[in-house]
């Protein structure tokens, strides 16, 4: 089988809510297949769907967050290691290919957004943009949703926290600058590698390291607070690459750096094991061992306080690592607290007569 160029997932896993598995087998192809057609031609397709409201309530105690906002369902990106995967499969999709070919979105965003916070029931709190998917993946330069968003939350002077690894975010520059300065806003920028090479094998759709950092350097001059995440670590694969990775973003006006280690819950062992297997076949093995070294010899562990970091040796080595890098290169900086005093629902509403 040859390597789907541009895509993370190189097949369709099961849906675990779906009764019946749907299987192309290699004999059928051979006897039936008319191989001067191309029998999928991995294109992407979007669809329109229509939700009653916008905001999800996080309630894992682990991630620091109160409410996150998803205006798409599925990721072009095509990252091999992402958590989201598996919440495709509850619109009837496969977590594989499927995540990244099959994008759903939501044109109606910013209204839903602007009927709750404009709701006398609402207090200000913590909303992060988005808590699964990308909201800058490629269909956003079209759509636009995510800029209208950002609008929105201008308008209500309410706080918003930033998580993206696509360069579009600089394309709102102008909403970011303006929100930034009543403190309404941090921006957590997703860098994995400084390597190219890695990038294309783990995160195939994703924006260049280089325009990634140049990302970081402008939204620090524009006194915008950037933290990047270096999540997830994967062992054998990004592991040794930590304290340049700091370094470097440090030196680009980062004020802080986090990051996760790997861990393949639901449909995502399969995908990546299948991955690991057809991209590093000398070292996929030790790969998946390492993996399964930081989460008591699983390739996922869900216990809260212990999924996101890990435990065991390679855990600790990466931790230490980052204690070491946040101590040399990052020891006098912090990211400022959202200011949530700002928080204006009458006069976003006098607004709304104009």
């Amino acid at each position: 089988m040859e390597f789907i160029k541009g895509r993370g997932a190189q097949h369709n896993s099961h849906n675990q809510f779906l009764k019946h598995r749907h299987e192309i087998l290699d004999d059928f192809l051979n006897y039936c297949h008319d191989h001067s057609e191309k029998l999928d031609d991995n294109k992407t397709s979007y669809l329109e769907i229509y939700p009653k409201t916008i905001l999800n309530k996080v309630k894992s105690p682990d991630i620091g967050l109160v409410y996150s906002m998803n205006p798409y369902q599925g990721c072009e990106h095509g990252c091999i290691y992402c958590y989201a995967r598996n919440s495709h499969e509850y619109w009837g999709y496969s977590a594989g290919l499927d995540f990244e070919r099959k994008i759903l979105f939501k044109a109606n965003a910013a209204k839903l957004l602007e009927k709750k916070l404009s709701s006398k029931q609402w207090k200000p709190q913590n909303i992060m943009l988005s808590g699964n998917t990308d909201c800058y993946q490629p269909i956003e330069k079209k759509l636009e949703i995510t800029r209208d968003i950002l609008k929105v939350f201008l308008k209500f002077k309410h706080p918003v926290s930033i998580i993206t690894k696509n360069s579009l975010i600089l394309r709102d520059l102008d909403l970011l600058q303006e929100l930034s300065v009543n403190n309404l806003v941090r921006v957590n920028i997703s860098i994995t590698s400084l390597s190219e090479e890695t990038r294309r094998f783990v995160e195939p759709r994703t924006t260049t390291i280089k325009k990634r950092l140049e990302v970081v350097r402008i939204l620090a001059e524009n006194n915008i607070p950037v933290n990047v995440m270096m999540a997830p670590i994967i062992p054998s694969i990004n592991s040794h690459e930590i304290l340049p990775l700091v370094k470097k973003v440090s030196e680009l006006g980062a004020s802080s750096v986090g990051y996760t280690i790997v861990r393949l819950n639901g449909a995502i062992g399969e995908i990546f094991l299948k991955w690991v297997h057809k991209t590093f076949p000398d070292r996929a093995e030790k790969i998946l061992n390492q993996i399964r070294d930081c989460h008591g010899g699983n390739l996922n562990d869900s216990r809260y306080g212990i999924r996101m970091k890990g435990e065991g040796k390679i855990a600790e080595q990466v931790k230490l690592q980052f204690d070491i890098a946040k101590k040399k290169f990052l020891k006098k900086k912090n990211i400022p607290s959202l200011d949530f005093s700002k928080f204006d629902r009458l006069q976003s509403n006098q607004l709304s007569l104009f």
